[in-house]
């Protein structure tokens, strides 16, 4: 199609625009500034009209025709003053100097959305392959032939589909219906509780694996909201003891979290301590024991530390390793009183190494001086 009839002039009138133009370019050979000046406004002035009929081509667009008309002004100054009568006709130099300005001007203000041109051009190329598609098959093409037709992956139609509903987008306070609401009413707020489903899933599976008497602690005082002298007087212990049964609990919590892994329990399955016993050839035995030692399970340490000691032929020597015990209370004084007993009875040399300063003092005033070794 010839630009002319696209913008709605006869060959009259685009003779009447070249004429002009022709005039305009004689006229102006030799003049001074001021009347050059004068000359350019009149040719632009005279060739307005063609400036609005190229504008009105555009007016089934979103933009409004007052607007699309000052963009092709705008175009129409930029034809007259860069024409050379060389060119040839101005009519056509004109005209396309407009239609590329309104064409920059629905590119870059008519998104209500800016994306990249690129993906602009795509939207475009993607509406005409998929107009021409439905007109040969008689239907709307599948995704793979549309993609085919396009030259894309199928995957990027997605991306540009999502961007050609940037054309026009909605707004979050478009009314719905007449009792005021919005189009954000209709949105669910974002549970935050879901980002930590994960974690609390977790965290049940591990408190489960807790020892019974750990895993109530936390329950108590996590869940039911109890405080820990609350705990203590169900459990028949002291506050002091529910709060390192629970700060023993949260580490291994913490730790299981951190990994997504079940921890080993830093104790025996029935006690929180651990008995390690290693005789060496030709020297003593060492029992070394691990975690804390309090009056809920002296009683089950001084069992296994007699039973120890009961099987040592006499003369036999036997070192008690207490350095990784955090905690050894009066329970634990008696338990080394009982095994210091047993051992003299049966001829067996038993010394303690790694007891804190304090535990040997009270050690010490019960009459086991002899059992204390430093280090």
């Amino acid at each position: 199609m010839r630009l002319d009839s696209a913008v709605g002039l006869d060959s009259a009138g685009r003779d009447d625009f070249d004429a002009l133009a022709e005039g305009w370019s004689r006229a102006r050979q030799g003049c001074g500034p001021e009347r050059a000046r004068r000359l350019r406004d009149e040719m632009i002035a005279a060739a307005m009209p063609l400036a609005e009929r190229v504008a009105r081509r555009f007016r089934s667009r979103a933009e409004s025709l007052a607007d699309l008309e000052q963009v092709a002004r705008l175009g129409l100054v930029k034809a007259v003053d860069r024409y050379d009568p060389a060119l040839g006709s101005f009519t056509a130099y004109a005209v396309n100097t407009m239609l590329g300005e309104l064409k920059r001007h629905l590119r870059d203000h008519s998104w209500g959305v800016h994306v990249p041109r690129r993906m602009q051009d795509a939207v475009r190329e993607l509406h005409r392959h998929e107009a021409a598609l439905t007109r040969e098959l008689g239907r709307a093409p599948t995704d793979a032939q549309l993609a085919q037709r396009a030259g894309v992956a199928p995957g990027e139609l997605d991306r540009i589909r999502v961007s050609a509903a940037a054309y026009h987008p909605v707004s979050l306070n478009m009314p719905i219906g007449e009792t005021g609401t919005q189009l954000a009413d209709l949105f669910g707020e974002l549970d935050r509780a879901v980002e930590n489903a994960a974690d609390r899933l977790t965290a049940a599976d591990l408190i489960s694996c807790l020892p019974g008497r750990e895993r109530h602690i936390v329950s108590a005082i996590f869940f039911a909201g109890r405080v820990q002298t609350q705990v203590a007087a169900e459990l028949g212990i002291s506050q002091m003891q529910v709060s390192r049964a629970l700060a023993r609990a949260l580490a291994w919590l913490r730790e299981g979290l951190l990994t997504d892994q079940v921890p080993r329990w830093p104790v025996t399955a029935g006690a929180p301590f651990d008995v390690r016993a290693t005789l060496r050839p030709g020297r003593a035995l060492e029992i070394t024991v691990v975690g804390e030692v309090d009056r809920d399970n002296a009683g089950l340490l001084r069992a296994t530390l007699l039973d120890l000691i009961r099987r040592q032929p006499p003369g036999q020597r036997v070192v008690l390793r207490l350095r990784r015990v955090p905690l050894l209370d009066a329970a634990g004084v008696r338990v080394l009183l009982a095994v210091y007993q047993a051992a003299c009875a049966r001829g067996v040399l038993v010394t303690a190494t790694g007891v804190n300063p304090l535990v040997r003092r009270l050690a010490t005033s019960a009459g086991l001086g002899p059992m204390m070794q430093p280090g």
